[in-house]
Parts: structure tokens; sequence; C-alpha cells
């Protein structure tokens, strides 16, 4: 093996107990097993048992390999809610010194609660200031800070079907910020986690990695044309309307594809959180179910506002396809006192 720094995910999750290689030195893997990169040399099981000794004390390792001639460097990518999602793992000479690494970060989609979480790591790479981190937030906030590309439609359908086993990998730009703009490869897979009450919630648990200057970073090669671009483009921004993507499943936000509407409470807050009037889930409910035979639906529903209170709101929604199976709702939003259609 190169001396270069190898990116392991321990995501975990039914059939793949075994941890894969998504990354060598800056050069994004697809989810490959250990010994394609390793071989099946003299270190193979020894980088296996860094990788568990690393997941199992969630602290920085380091070791010799058993014949005791390579140095070896294990580093964990730790979320706030203390799960392992990745080491970063070095086996080179006893003399050496490791080459610089690139920035990753672990962080998790909840797709159950609509609660995603990150890391210190994922924040030093977005460039995230001290003062504004916080260890969750909603999920159509981690969508902020990424410059869509042609791979959004297959993103959005891997968080709306919420099926254990399900992957994703692929090259976004992301937006620091400072605003500098870095290519950065995005790797998940989704699991089941069951809590300590004995609930059982899907989790999409993932890593960032930064491979570079996103002008000076070939992006992934893009998919047949996607159904989400040609929708957005069909239905262009207008004056006063806020266009948004919402899962059909759960009637969460997924993402805005505009500026988010002024006054609706969409991030996630505890004293204020995001939510539509209890007595308007029915409605909503059969909008939602009207979009199957319909395609178009609208109505006059009332959302928690940023100061705690109901703000009704003139929705239109039209079905949408993210990929061959999995539907969303393209929702604009507007206030009903200005509606001029």
């Amino acid at each position: 093996m190169a001396e270069r720094w190898l990116l392991i995910e321990t995501f975990g999750g039914e059939g793949h107990e075994e941890p894969t290689v998504i990354g060598v030195g800056s050069s994004p893997k697809g989810m490959v097993p250990l010994k394609s990169v390793l071989g099946r040399g003299r270190y193979l099981d020894d980088v296996r048992a860094l990788v568990a000794r690393v997941v199992a004390s969630e602290q920085p390792t380091e070791t010799t390999s058993a014949d005791g001639r390579r140095r070896m460097i294990g580093l964990p990518l730790v979320t706030f809610a203390g799960r392992v999602h990745g080491v970063y793992a070095w086996l080179g000479g006893l003399d050496e010194q490791p080459p610089p690494r690139d920035p990753a970060g672990a962080w998790y989609f909840n797709l159950t609660t609509d609660k995603i979480g990150g890391s210190d790591d994922l924040l030093d790479l977005y460039g995230v200031a001290p003062e504004d981190r916080r260890t969750q937030r909603a999920t159509a906030e981690a969508f902020g800070r990424l410059v869509t590309n042609a791979d959004e439609s297959a993103a959005l359908a891997t968080i709306v079907r919420s099926k254990p086993g399900s992957e994703h990998q692929a090259t976004w730009t992301v937006r620091r910020d400072d605003g500098e703009l870095r290519a950065a490869n995005f790797a998940c897979r989704a699991v089941e986690e069951i809590t300590a009450e004995g609930r059982r919630e899907v989790v999409l648990r993932g890593i960032t990695h930064d491979i570079g200057p996103a002008e000076a970073t070939p992006s992934a090669p893009p998919p047949r044309p996607v159904v989400l671009a040609q929708q957005v483009l069909a239905a262009a921004r207008e004056p006063g309307k806020h266009r948004a993507v919402v899962n059909l499943r759960n009637l969460t936000l997924l993402r805005w594809l505009d500026d988010p509407m002024p006054g609706v409470a969409w991030e996630l807050d505890v004293e204020r959180p995001p939510g539509l009037h209890p007595d308007d889930l029915a409605v909503a409910k059969e909008l939602s179910q009207g979009l199957a035979t319909s395609g178009r639906v609208e109505s006059v529903l009332r959302l928690r506002s940023t100061t705690g209170d109901w703000m009704p709101v003139h929705v239109v929604a039209n079905l949408m396809l993210l990929d061959q199976h999995t539907t969303a709702a393209l929702v604009t939003l507007s206030n009903p006192a200005t509606r001029t259609d």
C-alpha cells in the first residue's frame, strides 16, 4: 500500500459488518473492500485490527504491525452523538511521518425524527464559526451549503426511501462559510437503529471528505437528465413565492429551492419547532394523497411561525419524481393576502 491515508467507513448495518474504503489520499473510492486496496498481503489483518481498536476506543491510536516493521496510525471520525462513522488509517515505515490528510467529518440524518447532526471535524470542513455551531439541526438545513448538481435527485430520493441498506456516494461542491468552494465526496448508508425505549429508527450514517478546490477537481460525471432539474426550470421563480421540496411520507421539508419564506419556522428550534397546525394535519394528508391522482393540489395551511404562532400560508403542490421509484412534492408557498392568481 502506498503511504497515503486510507479513509475507511464504519457505518455498519445488517450485512455490512466489514468496513470499506471510501478514499485513498484525495481520491474517492466506491466503498471497496480493504483487500482491494491492500491486497492479500501481510498487513491486511493489521489494518483491520487497527480499525477495530479505533472504533472500540473512539480515540486516536498508534501502534506497530504484527511483524514490528510498520508504524500504524488510526484516527476516528466521531459524530456529536458519539458514534464512530469512519477511521483515517495510515501505514508506513517506523521512522516515517504520515503525509497531510484531507479534512473529513462524520454526520447523520435521522430519517425517522427529521433531525441531523454532525461533528466538529465536519464543521471545521465547512468553516463554521464556533458561535454558530449546533449539535442538531433539521434535515432541510443540510442543503444550505451545497451547490446544486445533477445528482441532487438521487440524494433526495435516498432520504425519502428511508430503507435500511440504501447507499449513496457522490461528489458535490460545498460553499464554506467563508465563501470558498470545495469539492467534497459524500458517502452514506441507511441503517436501522433501536433506541433505548425500543423504538426503531432509520438513520443515514455518512462521511464528507474534502478532496480539493472545486475549480481544480473534476466533479462526478452527471447521470442521465434528472426530473428535478426539469421541473424546477418549468416552474420559474416568481416574486413573493418560495419553492420547496417536501417528503410526502412524513410531510417534512427536504430543502428550499429558493430563499426560505420569511416568517416560517423551518430550522430546528426547541422552543419553536417547525410544524403544521394539528387541526390542519388531516387536510395536509388529504392533499398528499390527492397528488397521486391529480398531480396538483392547493390549499391554505397554518405553519409554525418564527414567533411561535401559527401563520396561514397558501400552498400549491405538484407531484415530482426524484427517480423512477421515488416521488416528492414540489411545493410553492405564498402569503394568502398577496395572492394574484
